[in-house]
């Protein structure tokens, strides 16, 4: 009776419930307190654990992605604009040994050859950018650190100037004016090469002119800065053949010997008559620049870090496409009697002395296509005297070397944070164990 009365009461404050309502509820929750109870529990610890999951998991990917991110800007921001600085610092404008007292104006000019940009016709993109961007990195890091007075090219300044239309050769200078462009206190001269105009087979008027309108280049010129002669060749047209383009590059070079020679007064036999009318130049041994290097046998000779390797020693140069013939090298120190001789297109340094006196200086590749330790020359020069000293700009193959390093260091970042290695140590020792 005392049960019954009390499941009476019990049953006293239950709704009735009807249709589906009542069985659902009869089947999920046998009360209705149970019923609110059971949803509480059921939905919001569960939509609060998935947050936590999620937040979790997010927290776990976002802390190694933002340690590779910032890895990676630090790598990049080190071999694509740190590297040129810690490197080319180590170099220096030379000194001279000028006598005390002496109050002569000192130019520094800085000297780079081969740079040869491809065209719209050769290379892959990639390429091209990679290239275009170390020279440019370099040669601003270079300029801004040194403030030159003067910048010479030493000829190939495109690799495809001999095939380029006129849109792509514009295309062309408009890259090489931006990548080498400068403060209005440096002056950029250049010397045209064979990979501009073409070799002598291949060089026209219409190629010739095309490089000397936008570069203010003449195939023969002299260049007149603080005292000192620098006399820039168009080497290409110096064949002896007889063509249109030699015999005029040849006989402008004759008349600017001729001023030259009148001006430190060489020759007893000008007489004035002989030198009226002529440009008067600074009484100075010129400085000459030309692209190819005057005749020698081979680059067996040459030392350095920079040189040709022993397989390119070897080999023998072909006068008129290697080097100069010899015929013209001798005109070239006949006419001249210049104090030093810089070239370029072997692609490799080389200092050789011709008559045992006057020192060529073969100028590498600026650029990185060409070798491993591309290098330019900085001058310090009088009306009297040079020095030279080279700069080497970052090799190629520790820039390769940082990047693989890094790339090495972030895999095994990531393998730590998620504990790959102690699995990896525990599983070794577990099966050791077992075996």
């Amino acid at each position: 009776m005392v049960r019954g009365r009390e499941r009476e009461r019990r049953g006293q404050g239950r709704q009735p419930e009807s249709g589906a309502s009542a069985g659902l509820a009869g089947v999920l929750c046998p009360s209705g307190v149970g019923h609110r109870v059971m949803f509480g529990l059921s939905v919001h610890p569960i939509w609060t654990r998935t947050l936590v999951r999620r937040w979790l998991h997010q927290e776990v990917l976002l802390w190694p992605f933002l340690k590779l991110l910032a890895l990676g800007s630090v790598v990049a921001l080190f071999c694509e604009l740190g590297i040129y600085y810690a490197v080319i610092l180590r170099c220096d404008w030379p000194p001279l040994q000028e006598p005390q007292g002496s109050s002569a104006p000192v130019l520094k000019a800085l000297f780079l050859a081969d740079t040869h940009l491809l065209g719209a016709l050769r290379g892959h993109w990639f390429d091209k950018l990679r290239r275009e961007w170390q020279m440019e990195r370099a040669f601003q890091t270079a300029s801004w650190l040194f403030q030159p007075d003067v910048v010479f090219v030493l000829g190939d300044l495109f690799d495809e100037g001999k095939w380029s239309s006129p849109e792509d050769f514009r295309d062309d200078v408009k890259r090489f004016q931006m990548m080498f462009r400068h403060s209005s206190s440096t002056e950029l001269f250049v010397v045209v090469g064979n990979h501009d105009i073409g070799f002598h087979h291949e060089m026209d008027w219409y190629k010739l002119q095309r490089f000397e309108g936008v570069f203010n280049f003449t195939s023969a010129k002299v260049v007149t800065r603080k005292g000192i002669n620098f006399v820039l060749v168009n080497s290409i047209a110096l064949q002896g053949d007889g063509c249109s383009i030699c015999s005029q590059v040849e006989n402008d070079l004759q008349q600017l010997s001729l001023a030259l020679n009148c001006s430190r007064q060489l020759d007893p036999s000008h007489s004035s008559e002989n030198c009226k009318g002529k440009e008067i130049f600074p009484p100075s041994a010129p400085i000459l620049l030309q692209h190819y290097p005057l005749y020698r046998v081979s680059d067996e000779e040459c030392t350095g870090e920079d040189s040709a390797s022993p397989e390119e020693k070897q080999l023998l140069f072909r006068e008129k496409y290697d080097t100069l013939s010899l015929e013209a090298s001798k005109k070239l120190l006949w006419w001249f009697c210049p104090r030093l001789i810089l070239s370029g297109h072997t692609h490799s340094s080389c200092t050789v002395l011709h008559n045992g006196l006057l020192p060529e200086i073969s100028v590498p590749s600026f650029n990185w296509r060409n070798r491993d330790n591309p290098s330019f020359l900085l001058a310090s020069i009088t009306a009297t005297d040079f020095t030279l000293a080279k700069c080497f700009m970052p090799r190629e193959s520790t820039v390769i070397t940082i990047y693989l390093a890094a790339g090495v260091l972030a895999i095994n970042l990531l393998l730590f944070h998620f504990h790959f290695w102690q699995w990896l140590m525990h599983y070794l020792i577990d099966k050791h164990k077992s075996t």
